[in-house]
């Protein structure tokens, strides 16, 4: 870029005011500012839209980033799931197996519940839960 001092400038001006003439130079300043003015204008729109693009590249590669990282996570988080997974499918299909249905259902009484000594029959009173339920129907209900 070249190099402009003070001095450089008052003695290109002497020269454009003798090259010129005082009539001229007024409008040749006008002119040469209003060239600058679009150079610099035109130089400032590249350089935001270079920095723009940039700016979109870094966001692309941060996403690629991050959507790697999301599938190393899944991917550890499948690999530790499936070990747990295997027992609790396992134990859900022997507790299936081992619990008989009754086939004909007591009737309900008034309060629309079971009765208490049908329920009792059922299961020992240890295993009842405050709803008249037995761990095992507990446990089914919940896997």
């Amino acid at each position: 870029m070249i190099d402009l001092d003070i001095g450089k400038l008052i003695l290109l001006a002497l020269i454009a005011l003798v090259v010129l003439g005082p009539e001229k130079l007024p409008v040749a300043a006008r002119t040469a500012g209003a060239i600058v003015r679009r150079m610099r204008g035109g130089w400032n729109s590249v350089r935001a839209e270079v920095e723009r693009e940039l700016q979109i590249a870094e966001i692309r590669q941060a996403a690629r980033d991050t959507s790697k990282h999301v599938a190393s996570a899944q991917a550890g988080l499948n690999a530790t799931l499936v070990p747990l997974r295997e027992p609790l499918n396992s134990q859900s299909l022997n507790m299936l197996m081992q619990s008989t249905p009754s086939l004909d259902p007591a009737p309900p009484n008034s309060s629309g519940r079971m009765s208490s000594a049908k329920v009792s029959a059922a299961a020992p009173p240890s295993e009842l839960s405050a709803h008249g339920n037995t761990a095992e129907d507990v446990v089914h209900d919940i896997a």
